[in-house]
């Protein structure tokens, strides 16, 4: 058969991500492509900056997006902070404070593990214990929303643990930039990284990072260079530096950026508190009618994660059948369990432009009856 364009469903995301995304950024995407030296292209990346700094509630200079996925921001953080030989406290508690040891284990540092059960946030007691046990270690790096349970963790209490001890902070903020309170310079977080295609409702594929002062001086003093060239952020400044003339650094994915800047112009608008609000309000929707259905969630309800609602799949049901039914039958994506969750629980998203209360009512109808 020819191969001919490809036409998307149009389908209700309620997964782990991406999202739904907002129609002003798909609208966003389609405008005329400029080179991204174009003055005018530089004007809209210094309001995108200023957009992010918003989001994350930072000054930090160093606030961009790499352009790349949640992952390489990520990534980002690691190469850039962590040099051979480096202990780095490892809080692991799902499969991404996993990945984050696979990352300093790649870049030759020394990962000394903090591990909680799944499903639970991390513990500060733990992290004390492993901070008072070992006074070599340099930084201390958790994910303050684990997607693959949808735990949240007290960010602002493990910082401060961090800091009595003369540590920097890692922070993974994937899930929840956007969907929960996240104070970059509150709470004296070092580097944070998130996604584009979370709580934002924008495409994949960006990686929103800051960087505070602390987090670029140990860069400046690195003793070897960062070990890739891309993710290298000395090599970044330049590029997205608002002082005088940008030097050339990569090609920027110019239209995904006019879309990043169109879903923080929404977030702006909106007002952070408010969005905050609105995914709480919507999780007690999805709560309800859940519970109403008899099925529990894996997380008690003090570290819930409103954004990120992982659930157990009630006792002889077969989860592939479920899943693949409501996106057949009401083109509904909902997320399978990961790791020790896997068959076991689903991952309902109520992130961003999903986290509305038509997409709980579409939801909760459609498992009622798939389940019967």
């Amino acid at each position: 058969m020819p191969i001919t364009s490809f036409m998307p469903p149009q389908r209700t995301l309620m997964g782990p991500g991406p999202s739904d995304i907002y129609p002003q950024v798909l609208q966003a995407l389609s405008r005329p492509t400029i080179g991204h030296l174009d003055p005018l292209f530089i004007k809209m990346m210094d309001e995108l900056k200023q957009l992010l700094q918003y989001a994350f509630q930072t000054n930090n200079a160093f606030t961009i997006a790499v352009s790349a996925p949640g992952s390489a921001g990520m990534e980002a953080c690691f190469v850039n902070l962590v040099e051979v030989g480096d202990k780095v406290l490892v809080c692991r508690n799902g499969v991404f404070g996993d990945r984050m040891r696979e990352n300093v284990e790649r870049c030759g540092g020394v990962a000394v593990m903090v591990d909680n059960a799944w499903g639970e946030p991390v513990s500060p007691a733990l992290v004390e214990q492993a901070l008072q046990a070992d006074p070599e270690i340099k930084i201390v790096a958790f994910v303050h929303a684990e997607t693959s349970t949808g735990a949240l963790s007290d960010a602002k209490l493990l910082a401060e643990i961090a800091r009595r001890y003369d540590c920097i902070t890692i922070v993974d903020a994937v899930t929840s930039l956007g969907g929960v309170p996240l104070l970059v310079d509150e709470w004296q977080l070092d580097a944070v990284y998130s996604g584009s295609q979370k709580c934002l409702s924008c495409v994949p594929g960006l990686s929103p990072l800051t960087f505070s002062e602390k987090a670029l001086a140990k860069i400046q003093q690195r003793q070897t260079p960062v070990q890739s060239w891309f993710l290298d952020q000395s090599l970044v400044l330049g590029y997205w530096s608002g002082e005088g003339k940008r030097s050339y650094h990569h090609t920027a994915p110019v239209n995904s950026l006019y879309a990043l800047h169109e879903a923080l112009v929404l977030l702006r608008n909106e007002g952070l508190e408010q969005a905050w609000l609105r995914h709480q309000r919507v999780h007690l929707e999805l709560k309800t009618g859940l519970e109403a259905l008899g099925i529990k969630f894996v997380v008690a309800e003090a570290y819930r994660l409103p954004q990120l609602n992982a659930v157990y799949i009630p006792d002889g049901v077969d989860d592939a059948v479920v899943r693949s039914t409501l996106l057949e039958r009401y083109n509904l994506e909902i997320g399978a369990g990961l790791g020790t969750l896997a068959g076991k629980a689903w991952r309902i998203g109520l992130m961003g432009y999903a986290a509305r209360s038509e997409n709980v009512a579409l939801c909760l109808k459609a498992l009622e009856s798939t389940l019967k």
